[in-house]
């Protein structure tokens, strides 16, 4: 079947309409008269043989067969809208969709990437944050930068970094810790991860049975780094993503004790085809690593899981 022609002009004046149930006042948004958004809008109805509004003494009340067709027409213009903006100076900007640990993202990432996108303007990075659970099928994403082994199942995983885990705290409750067993009257703060305290404390050199641990327990980092610096307890954090707060002297790290549970890792799925954009930010993302993975023991740098 042979659909008929519908006109641009006639499906942007019956969106603007439908958006300000006024012809008048789509006519001034458009930069034409209301005589044309009326003429218009009756071009597209006797079209498609439906009435798209009831017109009433003061504006007009859209029916159902055009509560119907307006989210579709929405959608569509905002996606030609999405890819026209992706045009710049003659070129198309790629759309890269990254996922990465709220905690890499706030304390490492984000100070970098207008480096990245001072290199790569072609590329139109879309980032979202989790709290290292996620979905790159699912998520439509290209890349995840997540916490861990680096060995997942159908993900390429190039490691950057690791982060060792250290106790940080406010400085009126670091004035008190003057050994590391003085944590053992603090209210200690935890993540999802039972065993981090337990190897602290071992590294440290103190027994610290599991069952004893009390406290909130968070699903991210920058959940519980939060709640420690409103006092309410002390965190076990990797101090390179806290840097900011001990700098200017909001968090302070009382001990130079330190336990490792993984690395950061740059991972994407072995299905996914690798674009310009991906490469660009992998090769970025991994010198810009380079400086923290250079004092770290060798390890393999990448892990098909």
């Amino acid at each position: 079947m042979v659909r008929p022609y519908l006109p641009l002009n006639a499906l942007r004046a019956f969106e603007a309409s439908a958006r300000h149930l006024s012809f008048t006042r789509a006519a001034i948004e458009l930069c034409v008269t209301q005589a044309a958004v009326s003429h218009q809008v009756k071009l597209l109805e006797n079209r498609l043989n439906v009435t798209l509004f009831k017109r009433l003494p003061r504006g007009l009340m859209i029916t159902a067969e055009g509560e119907a067709l307006l989210p579709v027409l929405r959608d569509s213009f905002d996606r030609m809208a999405d890819m026209l903006d992706r045009f710049e100076a003659g070129h198309i900007r790629e759309v890269l969709m990254i996922g990465a640990v709220g905690t890499f993202a706030v304390g490492w990432l984000l100070p970098r990437l207008a480096d990245f996108q001072a290199k790569y303007p072609f590329v139109d990075v879309r980032l979202s944050t989790n709290n290292n659970r996620v979905d790159m099928a699912a998520e439509g994403l290209d890349f995840a930068i997540r916490f861990g082994g680096g060995s997942w199942h159908n993900i390429e995983a190039t490691r950057l970094f690791e982060a060792p885990l250290s106790v940080l705290c406010i400085p009126e409750i670091a004035e008190r810790l003057k050994t590391p067993a003085d944590l053992l009257d603090e209210t200690l703060l935890r993540s999802y991860r039972a065993d981090e305290w337990v190897t602290w404390f071992d590294a440290a050199g103190i027994a610290y049975p599991a069952p004893l641990l009390k406290g909130i327990v968070f699903d991210s980092s920058l959940a519980m780094m939060e709640a420690a610096a409103q006092g309410i307890g002390v965190a076990l954090a990797p101090p390179l993503m806290f840097s900011r707060l001990l700098s200017n002297g909001t968090m302070r790290q009382p001990f130079d004790v330190h336990t490792s549970m993984g690395s950061y890792w740059l991972t994407r799925l072995k299905s996914r085809p690798v674009t310009p954009a991906m490469t660009a930010f992998h090769d970025w993302l991994a010198a810009a690593a380079e400086q923290e993975a250079a004092a770290l023991p060798a390890t393999p740098d990448v892990i098909a899981g």
